[in-house]
Parts: structure tokens; sequence; C-alpha cells
């Protein structure tokens, strides 16, 4: 079972730039394709970006194409998402997401697709 660890979140003015990583460990990395989601309170954790395992194919909800990139290091255990041009309504709690890949994946899943969760980290945008 992978245990997934967030870090890089902060407060940052609007027009600013961050980058997120998650550290896994517990598992084969390599083996899952890897989503970053953000939630607001009120509302549901909604997909923000995703890699598949074998960092071939890439997917971006359309809100954030051009300003954010998803990345991993299978070498270092580690995802990225790198947030540039950031804006008031990006903020959100970020989190990592990591499923078990066999086959033919879909990186548009939602939520319900990812068993395997970090505790999340803040990420403010001031305006």
């Amino acid at each position: 079972q992978v245990q997934l660890v967030e870090s890089g979140g902060g407060l940052v003015q609007a027009g600013g730039s961050l980058r997120l990583s998650c550290a896994a460990s517990g598992g084969t990395f390599s083996t899952y394709d890897m989503a970053w989601f953000r939630q607001v309170p009120g509302k549901e954790r909604e997909l923000v970006a995703s890699i598949s395992r074998n960092e071939r194919f890439t997917y971006n909800v359309d809100s954030v194409k051009g300003r954010f990139v998803i990345s991993r290091d299978n070498t270092k255990n580690t995802v990225y998402l790198q947030m540039n041009s950031l804006k008031p309504e990006d903020t959100a709690v970020y989190y990592c997401a990591a499923q078990p890949a066999f086959g033919v994946t879909d990186l548009r899943r939602g939520a319900g697709g990812y068993d395997y969760w970090g505790q999340g980290t803040q990420v403010t945008v001031s305006s």
C-alpha cells in the first residue's frame, strides 16, 4: 500500500508560481497512475492533472491548461505539479492521488477512480 505526502503549498500573489511535490513510499511507484486534485469548502474534489505510470501521457483540465504542468520522477518516487500564472480561483487544498494501473488507463477519471490519497496542502492565491 502506497503512502503519499504532499509539500510545497503556501501563499502567493496572483501571477506567481508554486511547485507542489508528492513523495510516495510503500509501493512500486512506477506502477501507479498519479494525479493532482483540488478542493474548496462546499465543493467536490476536482481533478487538476494526471500522469500515466510510464510518464508517457498527461492530462490537464481546461482551467489549468497552459499554466500547470504535471511531471514525475520514478527514480525519486515523486510527482510534481508546477503551477504558473496563478489566479485567486486556484485557491484550494491540493491533494495527490495514486491508483495502480493495468493495461489501458483513463487519465480523466475523477476522485472515485483513485484509492490512495495524501493529506493535502493548502494553496492560497491573493489578488
